[in-house]
């Protein structure tokens, strides 16, 4: 079989070597992932390593790498929303798996472990602030994985399927795709001390997520809706951003891949605690020692 060959102009690589967006070099990758939103929040992290071995930043990408426990790992940013995770994800995967010197696939194929650690609003009662969230089943309202093929065999349909007969789903919007978690990544990193939720990664931050400031919402009562959805004895926990195209970017590419967030607002109970990142420290302290 004729291997393709990749264009330059759909995997764009840097004179020095390194992916186009990432600025990230093969030889700095490590199996070990740690991503997060806020490009400061790489320091946080870094602050727990052993060591750090490299710094790279480029726009909202900020990357450090290291050892925690004497095993390699790295921390990245991937900045705020799913087009960002579109980047980082098959950048990640290409450092991993693409030949950069045939640009060819590589024959053997390379796992990595990405876990992303966050915040998120809760849009039920009990879930206080605070609250570690793991997003076991994610529900992506942004559309990414609908223009990859493969993107039913890891999808929920009965799940989405309920879950646009529930909301009566605007047909101007995406259609939402269901991913689930890696099952032995959310045991080993959950424990027994985290919420095993099923998560919304919204396209926006403010109306997508039914926050009104100045503008009126198309579907006013589609928050109330989520909130009264029942599948399977499985309700909708929160909000967020990124979790679907992780875990179903990384379940069609191979990866294991999960999200667990801090709880900083209740949507439900219109609770907010802006001062969140004793929390985010634990649970970044949480996750390392369990990755």
């Amino acid at each position: 079989m004729i291997k393709r060959i990749i264009p330059e102009s759909e995997l764009i690589i840097n004179p020095d070597g390194s992916v186009f967006h990432l600025h990230l070099r093969p030889d700095q990758l490590t199996d070990n992932i740690i991503l997060v939103g806020d490009p400061g929040r790489v320091d946080m992290v870094a602050e727990f390593f052993d060591a750090k071995t490299f710094e790279v930043s480029a726009r909202e990408f900020h990357t450090i790498g290291g050892t925690y426990n004497g095993r390699p790992i790295m921390c990245i940013s991937h900045g705020i929303g799913p087009d960002n995770i579109d980047i980082v994800i098959t950048e990640l995967d290409a450092l991993a798996n693409v030949d950069f010197d045939t640009r060819e696939i590589r024959d053997t194929h390379r796992t990595l472990t990405m876990v992303r650690i966050g915040t998120s609003g809760a849009l039920q009662p009990e879930l206080s602030i605070g609250t570690p969230v793991i997003a076991e089943k994610s529900i992506g309202f942004d559309g990414v994985l609908n223009y990859y093929a493969g993107r039913n065999s890891v999808a929920d349909l009965e799940f989405e399927h309920a879950l646009c007969r529930h909301t009566d789903w605007n047909p101007l919007w995406a259609k939402p795709y269901v991913v689930d978690a890696d099952a032995e990544l959310v045991e080993r990193i959950g424990g027994t001390d985290m919420v095993r939720g099923n998560t919304i990664s919204a396209v926006g931050f403010y109306g997508p997520q039914g926050r009104r400031v100045r503008l009126d919402l198309a579907n006013p009562d589609l928050n109330h809706r989520i909130e009264e959805f029942r599948f399977n004895g499985r309700k909708i926990t929160n909000y967020e951003m990124e979790s679907a195209p992780l875990q179903g970017l990384g379940r069609l590419m191979g990866h294991k891949c999960m999200t667990v967030c801090s709880i900083i607002a209740n949507r439900f109970n219109t609770e907010a605690n802006p001062n969140y990142k004793s929390g985010v420290r634990d649970l970044i302290a949480t996750v390392l020692d369990r990755l």
